[in-house]
Order: structure tokens, then sequence, then C-alpha cells
């Protein structure tokens, strides 16, 4: 009877080590999931053009994409047009989608990352939400570890209304010592040959060239910074590496939009303001902001679906005390020690 115990002992024992080797060698062959890299996108080496002047990348991102040529379309065979800037411009993807497309240098106000009208946003997770803030105030619309940027709200509250009516007006891109500002001067009269945009390094002013290359550039110690005009005024991307890249507009409130959503606004000022799209590169899983908070995995947005402005709280949380300010009460970002954020930068 032992025996016959100890031998249905060994058979079990001998079972469940056959199982674990089956799972265990199933494991392996499994496929592992790529990792993904925020800037696989645009990770890739540019080759001379082809004698079209057609011009060629070599992409070196990890996955499907890796080390294939992609070529510029014909209907779009630069990526910064030359001669007019408001033509498409070759956008070439090295991720899993691998192609090399035409697209608008823009910002898409229905796209991921975007910031427009009054003010509208539609985060990363895609959902669409309204942030009234408050005119004059100030808001973290992005606070990383690596990265803040504030928004500077204008706006009027008519007769009779409760809240403002609020647009932004300026933004300030703060990372490692450094501070850009992008901002609308205030204009009475809105005309589209004229530039309206105003531009700051280090609270330093700087003007983007409209002919060559028409871009700004600098390079830190950290990353290079890139502002470069895609239109002939009131139009730039903005290129942080490593970071963020911005697809800025200056636009007025028209009369008829006036008009019809009762703005009210009075007849010396064009309300200009701006309208962003954002796309992002290696934030963090904590990353906040009225923004960012959107980017993070597994987030659920809290707003109403299916109304027609679905609003987005929080201005207790992400209001700042200036433009330039890193600081509020759900804010990550911080300067280095010593580092004086508002030295010799005009405030808004």
């Amino acid at each position: 009877m032992a025996k016959l115990k100890f031998c249905i002992f060994m058979a079990f024992f001998i079972l469940l080590l056959t199982m674990e080797a089956t799972i265990a060698q199933g494991e392996e062959k499994k496929p592992k999931k790529p990792k993904k890299h925020d800037d696989d996108e645009t990770n890739y080496k540019e080759l001379s053009p082809l004698p079209s002047g057609q011009e060629r990348a070599f992409c070196q991102a990890q996955g499907s994409c890796y080390y294939k040529t992609l070529v510029c379309p014909s209907e779009c065979p630069q990526r910064k047009p030359k001669k007019n800037k408001k033509q498409k411009g070759c956008f070439v993807d090295c991720t899993s989608k691998c192609e090399a497309t035409c697209k608008y240098r823009r910002a898409n106000c229905n796209g991921y990352g975007s910031l427009c009208y009054d003010p509208r946003f539609v985060g990363g997770d895609g959902v669409m939400f309204y942030f009234h803030g408050a005119k004059g105030g100030n808001f973290a619309i992005v606070s990383d570890d690596n990265l803040h940027i504030n928004a500077h709200f204008i706006g009027t509250r008519p007769q009779g209304r409760t809240r403002d009516f609020t647009w932004v007006q300026a933004l300030s891109v703060m990372f490692d010592t450094h501070t850009l500002v992008i901002a609308a001067n205030r204009v009475s009269h809105w005309n589209d040959n004229v530039d309206s945009l105003i531009v700051k390094w280090d609270g330093e002013a700087i003007s983007i060239p409209t002919d060559e290359e028409a871009e700004w550039r600098v390079n830190t110690e950290e990353r290079e910074v890139v502002v470069e005009r895609t239109d002939e005024a009131n139009s730039v991307r903005v290129k942080v590496s490593g970071l963020v890249e911005m697809d800025i507009k200056v636009r007025p409130i028209g009369e008829e939009e006036n008009r019809v959503h009762k703005y009210q606004l009075p007849a010396d000022d064009a309300f200009a303001h701006l309208e962003t799209q954002f796309r992002f590169k290696n934030l963090s899983d904590e990353v906040e902001g009225v923004l960012g908070k959107t980017y993070r995995p597994h987030y659920v947005s809290p707003v109403k679906r299916g109304v027609p402005m679905p609003m987005m709280g929080g201005e207790d949380k992400y209001r700042t005390s200036s433009l330039l300010s890193p600081s509020c009460n759900f804010c990550r970002f911080q300067r280095p020690s010593g580092f004086a954020a508002d030295e010799g930068i005009a405030q808004y």
C-alpha cells in the first residue's frame, strides 16, 4: 500500500514538472509586445534627395519600418516647402505605418492634443472637452518631470453672463533652465498680412526670419529648439527636441463669429489668440495639467459625453500665479535650485 502511494505521488510530481516546463516554453515562444517609443515617427536619417527633388528618409525606429527608405510623394517632395509655405509638406512616419504622406503644417483643431477656440481641447485620449479658466488667469496645461507649459487666458464677460468667454493668448514652455514664450499681440483691427506673433527666448524677443529656411534655432547643452514659420505670417511650428512639437497659429475673432456667439467684443480689440496642436515625447505616467493628464495610461475622462459643451473643471488644481510660474497645487515640474523664473521676463 505504501509503495502504491509513493508511485502515485511520484507520478503526480512528474506531471507537475511537465506542466511547468510546457508553460515556460510557451511563454518563451510568445512574442513580446514591442516597447513604444514616442519619437519613432521622426527617428530617421535624412538621405540625399532624388533627381526629381523628392526627399528621402532612412528609418531607424525599431519595428516593421526599421532600415527602410521612405520617399516623399511627388505632390509634396519636401518636408519644408520653400517657395509656398501654405503648401502641404511631406510627413515621414517611421512607426508601424511606415509611410511618407502629404500634410498641411498647421494645427488640426480636431486632432489629438489640440487647444483651440474658447478654449476647446482634444485630449490624448481623443475626448473633446472645454475648460473656461478665467480672463487674466494662467493655468498649467502640462506639468511633468522635465516639461511645463502654461497658458494665459484673455476674455470678456458680457452683461448678464455668470462666466467669462475665454481664449488662450500666450503659452510659456518651460524646460531645463529655459523658457520659450509664444504669444498673440493685442491688435485693434486684424490684418492677415501683418505678423501679430510674439516669440521670446529666456526673456528676450526673437525675430523669426521670413526668407531662406524661415526659422530660428538654438542649441542648448541639453537639446535643440527650433521655431519655424509655416506661413508668411502668424503661423509657426515649434520643436523642443525630446520633449514637444507644436503647430501654432494666431487668429482673431471675426465679426460673424462675434455676432453668432454673442461675445459682444469691443470694437477696438480683435481678441487675437492662439490655435495650437501639441505632440509630446517621453511624458511620464504621472503627467499633470489640464491637457497633460489625458495622456496618462488608463486615464478615464470625467467629462459628460453627448452634450454640446462637455466641461472639464480643475481651475483650483492648475492655476498658477503668472504665465512663467511652474507652481500650482498639482504641478510636478521644478526648476533647478537657485533659478529665478521671472527674472528679466515681462509678465502677462
